[in-house]
């Protein structure tokens, strides 16, 4: 009761389900596709200009004292994740739509959530510093190595990142990043007084994100297109990537001999995958319907994690 209580409890589930829902049955069409891509524009500006604010730069130095425990999630999100990616989707191109594929090694590429990990790992009475620490290092990483190891992967898939693509991402994701990082000085007061409202536009956008890049694989006909076994072997892969990650997760904390804690810091900090960059990442790297096909294993993964993350950590906070 109290695992499904948590999950249900989580609204940001919700708040992604209702988007590719409403995606579902009324998608952005027409003359509403330039407001709602400028939209999302705005959208991706004002979640990067919060990271930068929320991002204390003093909390990273302070996490990287435990540099094995940090180095370790660095490199298992980094490192184990993108070659899990890249290998399924490899054996699953054939199988399902070829974007789709390509959407295992977006996702094996994308950094972990900062919110959820640091959740979740609460919840088992893990290292919380720590995680909070790794995932804001991790994140403000992906902004150049994500693209930067899509790009180099997916050539070999035949898919090419353009030069126009890294200027958005210097447009879209560094600079906000970097303005907040400057106004983080002032504007943290402000974001504290109104964190609530902050969090909630914070998590509207990113659905937002999710419902204009899903709305253009509708209008391209994903449903028509993509048959339903498809579907069922992409919840297989996602199923295969879940056991690996969290297995992998664990065992590489017992190899490297961590406490426990530290194991549970690992654990959610390495295994999970943060649709707060994914989303508006490749609503600048792809137009949308393509968008929405990269994103259907993002979103399985993302859901699926969440799902299985709250059995976890309940379990493991009783140890």
């Amino acid at each position: 009761m109290n695992v499904l209580r948590l999950i249900l409890s989580d609204k940001f589930i919700w708040l992604l389900i209702g988007a590719v829902t409403l995606a579902t049955l009324l998608p952005v069409r027409g003359d509403l596709v330039p407001v709602a891509n400028f939209a999302v524009s705005a959208a991706i500006f004002w979640i990067f200009l919060l990271h930068g604010i929320r991002l204390e730069r003093g909390e990273v130095i302070e996490g990287f004292r435990n540099w094995r425990l940090q180095g370790s999630i660095f490199g298992f999100v980094f490192g184990i994740m993108v070659a899990i990616g890249y290998i399924l989707s490899l054996i699953l191109d054939g199988y399902i739509a070829p974007m789709i594929a390509v959407g295992f090694l977006y996702l094996g590429c994308l950094p972990s959530t900062i919110q959820s990990a640091a959740s979740y790992t609460a919840i088992a009475k893990g290292n919380v510093g720590a995680s909070v620490v790794a995932a804001a290092t991790v994140n403000l990483s992906s902004i150049v190595l994500t693209p930067v190891l899509f790009a180099l992967l997916a050539s070999s898939v035949g898919i090419v990142i353009t030069a126009d693509s890294f200027l958005k991402i210097v447009t879209m994701l560094l600079l906000p990043f970097a303005l907040g990082q400057v106004i983080q000085r002032w504007a943290r007061p402000i974001l504290a007084r109104f964190k609530t409202m902050a969090s909630w536009a914070d998590r509207f956008a990113i659905s937002l994100a999710v419902y204009v890049a899903f709305s253009g694989a509708v209008v391209a006909g994903i449903w028509q297109q993509v048959p339903a076994d498809e579907f069922l072997i992409v919840g297989l892969g996602i199923v295969a990537m879940l056991i690996i990650a969290f297995g992998g997760a664990w065992l590489v904390g017992g190899w490297f001999r961590f406490v426990r804690n530290d194991r549970k810091t690992l654990l959610f900090g390495g295994a999970q995958k943060s649709i707060a960059v994914g989303a508006p990442l490749a609503a600048i790297l792809f137009p949308a319907d393509a968008a929405g096909l990269l994103l259907i294993p993002l979103l399985f993964y993302h859901l699926a994690s969440l799902t299985l993350s709250a059995p976890i950590a309940i379990r493991l906070a009783s140890d």
